[in-house]
C-alpha cells in the first residue's frame, strides 16, 4: 500500500513539474549592437530587429556607437525614443558618443579599412559588451552586427531552441562570403572547407559544427564553460593567434572545447559584403541596394518603420536605358510578384511597362480557335513526355503579343522580362556594358538573352572583340532578352501559333540550334541571329524542386 501511495505521489509530482515547466518564461537575451557609419542600413536593420518573434520583455538591447560621420546617432536616438514609449523591451542601454572633425579612430586615415588600433578598439568594445551581459545575469548574449538583415522573424527563437553553446544563423551575401568559416589554417586564418559550399547553398541542412561564426553569435551564458568565451586576447592565457576580435572569439571557444555551430534549416537573412581598404563609405550604398534586391528572391520586400522614410537614400531616376520599351510580363493573379518586381525596378531605376500575361488557367476553346492556335503535330515535352500545357500556351502568347506590339509601334529595340527573376549583383553597370557591346555589334544579332538556362553540353564562344557576348547554343527559359524589330518579324513570320510548342523551344529552333530535327523541319526558314550575355545578368528566383518554386506554365493541362 505504501509503495502504491509513494508511486502515486511520484507520478503526481512529475505531472506537476511538467505543467510548471510549460509555464517557464523564454530565456533572457542581451543583444549587443555596435554601430558606426551605418545610417543607410539602420532603417532596415532596426525594422527587422523590432519584428522578431521573440518576447521583447525578455530582451535587453545594448547599442554602442561612436565616431560616426553620418547620421547614425540621430536615427538610433529617434528609434530608441519611439520604442521606449512602448515599454515593450525589458530595457534599452545606449552608449552613443558624438564626435567632431574627421570622426576617426587613432591611426585611421579613413573610416574604411583596418589597422592595429582599430582591432584593439573593437576587441575592447565587444569584450565590454560581453562583460555587461554577464553583469545583467542574462541567459544569452547575442552579438549582432548592425549590417545584418534578419529576414526571418523566427531567427532568435530558433537559435534559442537549438540549445547549443554558441550558434549562429547562416547569413549569405552577394558573393560566396558568409558569416562562418568551415576551417582555419595553421595561422588561424580562413581555410575553405570541403562542405562550405554545401552549407552556404543550403544543400546540406542542419546545425553544423564549424571553425568560426561571426556577425551574429548567440552565446549561452548559463553554462560554466561560457566563462571562457572572450573577444579580447588578454582574456586568453598564452593566446596563440592574431589580434582580431572574431579570431579571438573563435579561439576562446575552440581552445576550451566549446563547439560553434551555424544553422541553415531556414533562409535566415543576409550580410553586407565588407568594404575593401581602397573603397569608400559611399560604396556601401551600392552593396546595400543589391542586398535588398537579392533578399526579395526569398522574402517579401522589407517593410521599414515609417519614421525612417526621411532617412532613406533617394531612389535613382527611372530610365529605359535608351531602349524603346522595357516590358515586364506578369500574371494579374500573381500580385506578389508584381509588387516584388516594382520594388526591384524602383531600386534599380528601371522604367518598365507592366504587361498582363495571358493566363493559361482561363484560356477557352474559343480563344484558341480565334487565335488559330494548334499544337505542333507529334509534339511531346522532352523531359516529361507530355503534351503542351495551357500555361505554356499562355506564356507563348504573352511573348507573342509583345512581338506584335513592337512591330505595330515600330520599336527598334526592347527588353522583355519575366516576373520570377533576380538580378545579378551590380546589374545596372553590367547591363550598360552589355548594351554598349550590342549596339557596337548590331549586325550580329536579332535577339540577345540577358538570362537563360545553359545546358550542360552547350558549345558557345565569344564574338570576336567582345567581353560579354557569346553565340548561343540550344538553351532554355525566356527570363529576359533584348529584341530588335528585325528579330520580332523573324519570330512572327513563320506563323508559329498554328504549330505551337513552348516559347523556349521555339526560339532555339528559329536560331537553328535545336537538337530535334523533326520539330525544326516545321520551320524551314530559321535565320534568327541570337547571342547572350556572358556571364548572365539575370537568373530565376527559384529552381525546380526548391522551397517556394511555383510554375505558372506547367500546372495547367490542355
Amino acid at each position: 500500500m505504501r509503495l502504491l501511495v509513494g508511486l502515486s505521489l511520484f507520478l503526481l509530482s512529475v505531472v506537476l513539474c511538467e505543467d510548471e515547466s510549460s509555464e517557464w518564461k523564454d530565456p533572457t537575451v542581451f543583444i549587443t549592437i555596435l554601430v558606426r557609419n551605418k545610417a543607410h542600413v539602420l532603417p532596415y536593420f532596426l525594422s527587422l530587429l523590432y519584428n522578431l518573434n521573440y518576447p521583447k520583455d525578455r530582451i535587453i538591447l545594448y547599442f554602442k556607437s561612436h565616431d560616426n560621420s553620418d547620421n547614425s546617432l540621430e536615427i538610433l536616438e529617434e528609434w530608441v525614443e519611439k520604442v521606449n514609449r512602448e515599454h515593450k523591451y525589458h530595457s534599452i542601454i545606449k552608449e552613443l558618443e558624438t564626435c567632431s572633425g574627421g570622426c576617426l579612430l587613432a591611426g585611421e586615415t579613413s573610416p574604411v579599412g583596418w589597422n592595429d588600433a582599430k582591432f584593439q578598439h573593437i576587441m575592447t568594445v565587444r569584450q565590454n559588451a560581453l562583460d555587461l551581459a554577464r553583469f545583467y545575469w542574462s541567459d544569452y548574449m547575442w552579438n549582432l552586427d548592425s549590417d545584418v538583415l534578419l529576414l526571418n522573424p523566427d531567427v532568435l527563437q530558433d537559435l534559442v531552441n537549438a540549445n547549443l553553446p554558441v550558434v549562429a544563423p547562416l547569413l549569405t551575401s552577394l558573393g560566396q562570403y558568409s558569416n562562418f568559416w568551415g576551417e582555419m589554417n595553421d595561422d588561424f586564418y580562413y581555410k575553405r572547407s570541403a562542405d562550405y559550399g554545401a552549407i552556404r547553398e543550403r544543400k546540406k541542412l542542419g546545425c553544423h559544427n564549424v571553425a568560426m561564426v561571426h556577425s551574429s553569435q548567440l552565446i549561452d551564458l548559463r553554462t560554466r564553460e561560457s566563462d571562457h568565451v572572450a573577444f579580447h586576447h588578454r582574456k586568453i592565457p598564452d593566446y596563440p593567434g592574431p589580434e582580431d576580435d572574431i579570431i579571438v572569439f573563435a579561439l576562446s571557444c575552440s581552445l576550451n572545447d566549446i563547439p560553434m555551430y551555424v544553422c541553415n534549416q531556414k533562409d535566415y537573412g543576409m550580410i553586407m559584403l565588407p568594404l575593401e581598404d581602397h573603397q569608400k563609405l559611399e560604396d556601401d550604398l551600392e552593396i546595400l541596394r543589391y542586398v535588398l534586391l537579392e533578399s526579395t528572391s526569398r522574402h517579401p520586400p522589407i517593410k521599414i518603420d515609417p519614421i525612417f522614410h526621411k532617412y532613406l537614400p533617394q531612389l535613382p531616376q527611372k530610365s529605359k536605358f535608351g531602349l524603346d520599351e522595357i516590358y515586364m510580363i506578369n500574371l494579374e493573379r500573381r500580385e506578389d510578384r508584381k509588387e516584388r518586381m516594382d520594388y526591384n525596378f524602383d531600386l534599380l531605376g528601371i522604367n518598365a511597362k507592366h504587361v498582363p500575361a495571358v493566363d493559361g488557367r482561363v484560356l477557352t476553346a474559343e480563344y484558341l480557335d480565334q487565335k488559330k492556335i494548334r499544337m505542333m503535330p507529334g509534339f511531346s515535352e522532352p523531359y516529361h513526355d507530355r503534351p503542351l500545357k495551357l500555361g505554356e500556351i499562355g506564356c507563348f502568347m504573352s511573348h507573342y503579343n509583345i512581338w506584335e506590339e513592337m512591330i505595330n509601334l515600330d520599336y527598334e529595340m526592347i527588353l522583355v522580362l519575366e516576373d520570377d527573376i533576380r538580378f545579378e549583383p551590380f546589374f545596372i553597370q553590367k547591363f550598360h556594358s552589355f548594351l554598349e557591346e550590342l549596339r557596337d555589334r548590331r549586325e550580329d544579332w536579332d535577339l540577345a538573352f540577358v538570362g537563360r538556362k545553359i545546358l550542360h553540353n552547350a558549345e558557345e564562344w565569344y564574338l570576336d572583340g567582345t567581353n560579354s557576348l557569346v553565340y548561343v547554343d540550344y538553351t532554355h527559359w525566356t527570363l529576359g532578352y533584348v529584341l530588335t524589330q528585325t528579330g520580332a518579324r523573324k519570330l512572327i513570320q513563320p506563323e508559329p501559333l498554328s504549330k505551337m510548342i513552348p516559347v523556349d523551344e521555339y526560339i532555339p529552333i528559329m536560331y537553328d540550334r535545336h537538337p530535334n530535327i523533326t520539330w525544326m523541319n516545321n520551320f524551314p526558314v530559321r535565320n534568327l541571329k541570337a547571342v547572350s550575355a556572358s556571364p548572365r545578368l539575370i537568373f530565376p528566383t527559384h529552381y525546380t524542386g526548391e522551397d517556394g518554386y511555383i510554375s505558372d506554365t506547367e500546372d495547367t493541362s490542355l
